[in-house]
């Protein structure tokens, strides 16, 4: 969600290759599909104007089949819901929520369009992980409306507060629990991280664009990874996944 879109189409088309569609006509604004090599990859909608200037921010989207159902759990487990439920005919249902401590997600009930799977190809998202204060504190609300498992990330040092979300065994998304270190300004967040095959490179070339550099570029048991804004300051991270060759030796 984005406040001027044609200025963030250029910056994302010129840093991940990403070329665009329109979008299913949405009661929120302005709606463009990113593509890369003809595949969906990601979404931009440019905020009414009575949405004020809200912060900018990448949005995932949880799957439910449900919207209304899931709508309900998300009040009843202490979230709050500030869109919806509503109707993207004929695309599907969304609602637009954030949990407990303030982080701000959204609930898809697919229609026609089935949304956006992470797959490890260059331009596309691969992992999402939501930065927040405490990570069993607001695990147990994302477990209680979505009927996710989590456990300590066996990859990170056993002090780490770091959760992997998984539905029937599959890894979904992270929660990692910073403290008082998350940003005043922002709160708790959803961080999505987008596959390139150059991190360094493209952590300069987001810079470059009018984007800044949030952490340089290091390596980490899943890849090289840095984190970075756009022009409006969105967060989002850019990661080279390792192989199973590279993780195995």
């Amino acid at each position: 969600m984005v406040h001027d879109l044609t200025a963030s189409q250029r910056f994302y088309a010129a840093l991940f290759d990403w070329r665009y569609e329109p979008g299913p006509q949405r009661r929120l604004g302005p709606y463009v599909q990113a593509e890369r090599d003809g595949v969906p990859v990601a979404g931009l909608g440019e905020m009414a104007s009575g949405m004020g200037q809200r912060l900018v921010s990448w949005l995932p989207y949880l799957a439910t089949e449900d919207a209304d159902a899931t709508a309900t759990l998300i009040r009843d487990c202490g979230g709050t819901v500030a869109v919806g439920p509503l109707d993207v005919e004929p695309s599907g249902r969304l609602v637009i929520a954030a949990d407990p401590l303030g982080a701000v997600f959204g609930v898809w009930q697919a229609g026609t369009h089935l949304g956006v799977p992470f797959r490890n190809a260059p331009g596309a998202p691969v992992w999402a992980e939501l930065v927040t204060m405490d990570a069993a504190t607001v695990g147990k609300f994302y477990s209680m409306v979505f009927g996710y498992e989590w456990q300590p990330e066996p990859a990170l040092p056993p002090e780490s507060d770091y959760l992997t979300i998984q539905l029937a065994g599959r890894p979904i998304v992270g929660i990692e629990g910073v403290g008082d270190a998350v940003p005043h300004d922002r709160g708790p967040y959803w961080l999505t991280y987008f596959s390139v095959t150059d991190v360094d490179a493209s952590a300069q070339r987001v810079t470059e664009l009018g984007g800044a550099l949030r952490h340089p570029p290091q390596d980490t048991p899943f890849g090289r990874v840095a984190q970075v804004s756009d022009p409006e300051g969105a967060p989002f991270a850019l990661i080279r996944p390792l192989e199973a060759t590279d993780r195995n030796g």
